[in-house]
């Protein structure tokens, strides 16, 4: 095989065309989460297509602003609670640790989202969290897990409150504070 000279073009992948446009979506979203995780949302866009084995024609035909790809991740995030919870076992502990472990590794994106919290294509986050949000919480209230005097808006609230607290607390600290966090929930949601 004839060794490539300086300058030489890398060879190139084939190009699988619109076939590969779902992997390579699914590819694009593993890489964001990674690359924002490790570097914020000051990474450089480039590296995440690069991190996705996928060129920037690729990530800008699906993604074509950081937002755009922000929605992708959270919607696959909420897709993951609604799995979670999909179980009738399923409580509001399972829901908040999801919630948690998810938070602590988004911590830009979230700040990212929060920020175009009134951008049309961000709304349905609230609509899907609060439908995750009554499911689990009526289950908890038929068990008599949770007090009678908690609501579906107590829940996003302390969602909200998680997420923020994750976004906003230094790296080594986010799962201890999480967790603090939620003993002070749970004795607020305790039945009384």
């Amino acid at each position: 095989m004839p060794e490539r000279g300086k300058g030489a073009a890398a060879p190139r992948r084939p190009n699988r065309g619109p076939s590969a446009g779902p992997e390579n979506r699914r590819a694009l979203i593993a890489a964001a989460r990674e690359v924002f995780a490790a570097d914020g949302l000051q990474a450089p866009f480039n590296s995440i297509a690069k991190k996705a084995g996928v060129g920037q024609g690729s990530l800008y035909r699906h993604f074509p602003d950081r937002l755009s790809l922000a929605i992708a991740v959270f919607d696959e995030n909420l897709d993951e609670l609604e799995a979670s919870v999909a179980s009738p076992e399923a409580t509001l502990d399972d829901l908040l640790d999801a919630i948690i472990g998810q938070a602590v590794v988004s911590t830009a994106l979230i700040d990212l989202i929060w920020s175009e919290r009134h951008d049309v294509r961000v709304e349905h986050f609230g609509v899907r969290l609060a439908a995750i949000a009554d499911r689990v919480l009526a289950r908890e209230h038929a068990a008599g897990r949770v007090g009678e005097h908690i609501t579906s808006r107590d829940v996003l609230l302390v969602v909200t409150m998680l997420a923020e607290l994750a976004a906003h607390t230094d790296d080594p600290d986010r799962l201890t504070a999480a967790h603090r966090a939620r003993e002070l929930i749970d004795l607020a949601f305790a039945p009384r």
